[in-house]
């Protein structure tokens, strides 16, 4: 101490001048001498120093070291106003002269021009890195570690010479640290056949994580992919789980896209749509808009970035439905730079991007703690700008400089950990060579498990060697980037600041919510035609007394009154199936309706084949007795009713086979139709789906061939015969002129009706109108003109007439009955014609035996063997042929011949 304050005595200091107070408390507290080194105190005797304990504000004092030691640290420090001494978070201390360290050497290539000239701010950044890491004697004590680097020129062919260089020429280097992703990829592949381990510091590529091609490489720049864990975590934030994603096809976005695609399934999540384009992204664009894309990842350069939203403006694929995700790296004013590319006016793209969230890797630490350096970020940036000594924005890699720097702290932790690690197995670190795997293996397990605080954020490395790092999480509010989180990955910890905002108020659906509806048969309409189908089988009741209990009256009894009791009941039947047709899911439930659905069937089927079949048997009976040649009618003319009632049996019998065999073989069940979706009125993120029931069954098609076949064949062959027997008279079936009326109706409205609801099926009110109102009024038209004139006519003449006079009065009028005796009279005549032409011969030898009887006429009853004469005989074919008319034969000879 007398030394150090003769020294500053020499300096210029006179003893007792400058009168100190040297027991006031205003000033600093006395620093005393680190080890191996002492303090120069101007102003003060060695006792004076023993003494004090306060030196004033301004005072000044310096540290000094022995001669094969130097100072670490701030050498001058002042007494600060605030009573501290300027810079003490950096102590001072001494250490061994350089002179005495051994070298370990570093083999760097920077890219100080090319397509990245990262070099010129990365190079600066880790001398400073070395400079502060040498300077710490408890890292790495007996190693001063030492800079080689060439000019890589980002390009992988001058990459190659330089890494010859470096590999070739002494000294050995310990690790390689490129810079772009195209140099590591070559320099990393090369790299384990000499037993080096790679350190990259602006290297993203996603490529670059793989372990396989890649075992010893690491990187202090995030990998591209690392985007994607925030993409993820803000997905679960906002609770979106369905995403669409579209790239520009290079590598580095689609092999970031294949990791993003992996995480969102870890995370239960899904991408629903995958669109990509090369230059023109118009159609990529249209089928996101067209598959109902609202949850959008976009990759792609910021050329193309122009493009896509040009394409999103036209195609309104923005606003407060959706929600865009891009690369934070793009410029500022992106969207607003001019580019003859695309069609969209500045105004028109800021629309359409507004918005829009950006994740950005965090290379400079946004809070203001110290790292491992004992520097904060900021202090950082303002001590390398005046190094550098220009514009920061003029300086390539200014941005990922704090990841240059961090990489010499985390390569000199790992060698100070690998040292001591070596000392166990009596290596050092100066032992290392390219065929030394034991040190690569021990440098490896160093820089793996490394994790430490540094100027770009905590320091630490995945699986694959590439760093974790935060994420900055920007929106575009108002045409300007706002941040509005962090997200750390090593941490999982999202540090949001509540500052988002959405144009709809609240952050949109991933999806349009399908909310589906039924489409259930109009009430209104259904009660309506219920009713008629009441009043119908009402009718159809009252029509089938009013048979059976006339049923001993010949008028009714010449109408074959069993099978227009089986029309009744089949008609009752077809009005039945109305009410099944109009049950739907709002009257049942799902359980239910095949149940529903083999009514239909079979009310339907039955109710057609009784109804429609028994008046089909009359009408092919009659065509079948009257339209054929004589020598038939005579063998048909006895009507047997079994055989009307067997060929009723037989329509019915089909049918019920027909429709079991359906519902054993393919039975009727509940489908679902569903129609194109729907947007409300309110509702933005809501879509209907509107959703029809159907009775159908596997072969539907092939079922309704068989079924409608043969009841359409059914149906023609009616309409045939009731116009072949339109003019036919008989009075066995008294109605059949009815009955084809009625076939006529229902064939025409069947035939209308059955492609009118097939073509009509997916609107059920239409339909339904369509089936049930052909049913009813067919069922209407066939009871209304079957059964009212029969009830007129007996009401009107009475129920008690003779059997004579029913007999007189049968038919549908009194010329029916003269029609039939004409034609009865008309065979007799035919018959009587052909046993004149055999007696001819003989009317000579009767007409004197016709004299005779004459003359006795008044006394006795005519003879057995009575023959008529010849002008008798004549006289009554004329009047027969004359159909009854007057005439002047006598008659009374008429009247006998008759007998």
């Amino acid at each position: 101490q007398m030394l150090l304050l003769l020294l500053s005595l020499a300096l210029g200091a006179e003893p007792g001048a400058g009168a100190l107070r040297l027991n006031s408390t205003e000033g600093c507290e006395i620093i005393h001498p680190p080890r191996d080194g002492g303090i120069r105190y101007r102003g003060l005797t060695p006792d004076q120093v023993q003494t004090v304990r306060f030196l004033p504000f301004n005072y000044e004092i310096e540290y000094v070291c022995r001669p094969d030691r130097e100072i670490v640290g701030p050498k001058v420090r002042q007494c600060l106003r605030n009573g501290t001494w300027t810079d003490m978070s950096h102590p001072s201390r001494c250490r061994e002269s350089p002179t005495l360290w051994k070298a370990v050497h570093i083999g760097a290539l920077f890219p100080m021009s090319g397509g990245w000239p990262g070099g010129q701010a990365c190079l600066p950044a880790v001398r400073m890195a070395l400079e502060d890491v040498n300077s710490r004697r408890d890292i790495l004590p007996d190693y001063e570690l030492r800079l080689i680097h060439h000019d890589s020129k980002c390009d992988p062919g001058q990459a190659t010479k330089y890494l010859y260089e470096l590999l070739y020429n002494d000294p050995i280097k310990i690790i390689l640290m490129p810079g772009c992703s195209s140099v590591s990829t070559l320099v990393a592949e090369a790299a384990r056949m000499w037993n080096l381990i790679v350190l990259s510091y602006g290297s993203s590529s996603p490529a670059l994580s793989n372990r396989q091609r890649f075992p010893t490489f690491f990187r202090t720049h995030p990998s591209a992919t690392l985007h994607n864990p925030t993409r993820v975590q803000l997905f679960k934030k906002w609770g979106w789980t369905k995403i669409a994603t579209i790239q520009q096809t290079t590598e580095v976005f689609t092999s970031t896209l294949d990791d993003l695609d992996q995480r969102v399934k870890e995370a239960g999540l899904e991408i629903t749509f995958r669109q990509s384009f090369f230059s023109d992204p118009t159609s990529p664009v249209r089928n996101l808009k067209r598959q109902d894309a609202r949850i959008i990842v976009g990759l792609f350069y910021e050329t193309e970035a122009r493009k896509v939203f040009c394409e999103v403006y036209k195609e309104k694929l923005y606003g407060k439905k959706y929600v865009w995700f891009l690369i934070g790296w793009y410029a500022d004013n992106w969207f607003r730079i001019k580019d003859p590319a695309i069609n969209c006016t500045v105004a028109e793209m800021t629309e359409a991007v507004e918005g829009h969230v950006t994740t950005e890797i965090v290379m400079l630490n946004p809070e203001n703690t110290r790292s491992i350096s004992n520097m904060t970020s900021q202090e950082f940036i303002e001590k390398l700008q005046k190094r550098l000594g220009k514009n920061p924005e003029e300086t390539g890699g200014f941005q990922e400089a704090p990841l240059a720097y961090d990489a010499i702290w985390a390569l000199a932790l790992a060698l100070n950990k690998t040292s001591a690690e070596l000392v166990k197995k009596g290596l050092r670190l100066e032992d290392f060579n390219y065929n030394n795997k034991n040190i690569t293996d021990e440098i490896y397990r160093a820089l793996n498990s490394s994790a430490f605080e540094g100027v770009s954020g905590h320091v630490v490395f995945d699986a694959s060697g590439s760093r974790m790092a935060w994420t900055l999480i920007e929106q575009l509010q108002g045409g300007v980037y706002k941040k509005i989180g962090y997200y750390d990955s090593t941490k999982d910890n999202l540090s949001w600041y509540n500052n988002d905002k959405w144009i709809g108020g609240a952050p949109p659906a991933d999806y349009t919510k399908v909310i589906t509806t039924f489409r259930f048969l109009s009430q209104k309409l259904f009660i309506s035609v219920s009713v008629l189908a009441s009043l119908g089988i009402l009718l159809a009741i009252i029509c089938l007394a009013f048979n059976i209990y006339n049923g001993h009256v010949r008028y009714i009894q010449n109408s074959q009154p069993y099978l227009n009791n089986m029309t009744a009941v089949g008609c009752t039947l077809a009005l039945a199936a109305v009410f099944p047709l109009g049950l739907d899911g709002y009257h049942i439930g799902p359980g239910l309706f095949p149940f529903v659905c083999q009514a239909r069937l079979w009310l339907l089927g039955l109710g057609f084949s009784l109804g429609y079949g028994s008046m089909f048997t009359k009408i092919w009976w009659v065509h079948t007795v009257f339209t054929k040649k004589e020598e038939k009618k005579e063998r048909r003319k006895t009507l047997e009713p079994w055989k009307l009632y067997a060929t009723v049996g037989l329509l019915v019998g089909l049918d019920v086979i027909t429709l079991a065999i359906w519902q054993i073989v393919d039975p009727l069940h509940r489908t679902i139709e569903e129609f194109t979706k729907e947007d409300p009125k309110t509702d933005i993120d809501v879509s209907i789906l509107p959703q029809l029931e159907h009775c159908s069954s596997t072969k539907m098609n092939t079922w309704l061939g068989i079924f409608y076949g043969y009841k359409g064949l059914l149906l023609l062959l009616g309409i045939f015969l009731a116009y072949e027997t339109k003019s036919v008279s008989t009075e066995k079936i008294n109605d059949h002129r009815a009955v084809g009326m009625a076939i006529y109706n229902v064939a025409v409205l069947c035939l209308i009706t059955a492609p009118v609801t097939m073509i009509l099926n997916s609107q059920q009110d239409a339909a339904f109108a369509f089936a049930s109102l052909a049913v009813v009024f067919s069922s209407y038209i066939t009871l209304v003109v079957l059964f009212v004139p029969k009830m007129r006519r007996l009401i009107t003449r009475g129920e008690w007439q003779s059997e004579q006079q029913d007999t007189m009065k049968t038919g549908s009028s009194t010329n029916n009955n003269e029609e039939e005796k004409s034609r009865l009279l008309e065979k007799e005549n035919r018959e009587l014609e052909k046993i004149i032409a055999e007696k001819e011969e003989r009317v000579s030898e009767l007409r004197q035996q016709l004299h005779d009887r004459q003359q006795l006429r008044s006394r006795r009853t005519v003879p057995t063997l009575y023959q008529p004469s010849l002008p008798l005989v004549r006289c009554l074919v004329s009047e027969q042929a004359d159909k009854l008319g007057r005439s002047n034969c006598d008659g009374s000879r008429v009247h006998l011949l008759y007998k």
